[in-house]
């Protein structure tokens, strides 16, 4: 039977004892606050549910991560980078990356960013704890990503363009900024083959959280009993070299 987590506080089951099929369904119930939500990160789990489900917690097994210095970026990535005119502001338009993020694709029926969590990640966001790389083109907003940062670690969420390889500018970006600033990991969650030709693997989910437990140690974070504040967690100081 699949755990139902209702404590005031953040309380999670062993990640191992999540399902195998559907892959990696840990736990329901819980809240988005901004304690259960960093709690779930640095332990290797994250939220996924439709508008009409409960929230559901997932950590999968395999799980998809992208080193920043194994990020493949072709030579038309890289030409687009020097003259196609984009650049790149961070945390100035979250809401509206979020927002692009959620809207309909031509291949999907629907969306997993509810207006629920949309909220909760506004939230992390204005404490400093998710954060948005935007692209734009001719002072417009084109493209861009959104997730959470941890120390040397960013939890990725969701991506989008609005003209051909947006989304792969910001994911170069954080990628670059990462790799000389201290960076050590992007969580990409589930395999796409998108993710994947960008350099993305696949590695053990036990391998996954020793990256965890090694990066961010447990005495790196501060929790409060007030579901309203926000909980400190390790800075990440490659953030500011984002755009550079």
């Amino acid at each position: 039977m699949l755990p139902w987590l209702s404590s005031p506080m953040p309380h999670f089951p062993a990640v191992s004892s999540a399902l195998d099929s559907p892959n990696g369904l840990l736990a329901a119930g819980g809240e988005l606050t901004p304690n259960w939500l960093v709690e779930a990160y640095r332990r290797g789990i994250f939220p996924w549910f439709s508008d009409n489900d409960p929230i559901l917690w997932w950590s999968p097994d395999p799980r998809m991560i992208l080193l920043p210095e194994h990020f493949k970026q072709r030579r038309s990535l890289t030409k687009k980078l020097r003259n196609a005119g984009f650049e790149i502001t961070v945390d100035q338009h979250f809401e509206q990356v979020i927002d692009a993020c959620a809207a309909p694709r031509y291949d999907e029926p629907g969306t997993w960013i509810t207006d629920d969590m949309v909220h909760a990640y506004c939230q992390l966001q204005a404490h400093g704890i998710a954060h948005s790389i935007e692209v734009h083109q001719h002072q417009r907003l084109v493209g861009g990503l959104y997730g959470i940062a941890m120390g040397p670690m960013f939890f990725g969420e969701s991506m989008f363009s609005r003209v051909p390889d947006a989304s792969k500018v910001a994911l170069a970006h954080l990628a670059s900024a990462m790799r000389e600033h201290g960076g050590k990991l992007i969580d990409c969650q589930m395999h796409t083959p998108h993710l994947a030709s960008l350099g993305a693997t696949t590695v053990a989910r036990a391998a996954f959280i020793s990256y965890l437990e090694k990066w961010l140690p447990a005495t790196d974070f501060s929790f409060s009993a007030s579901p309203e504040k926000a909980p400190v967690v390790p800075p990440s100081p490659w953030l500011d070299a984002i755009g550079r």
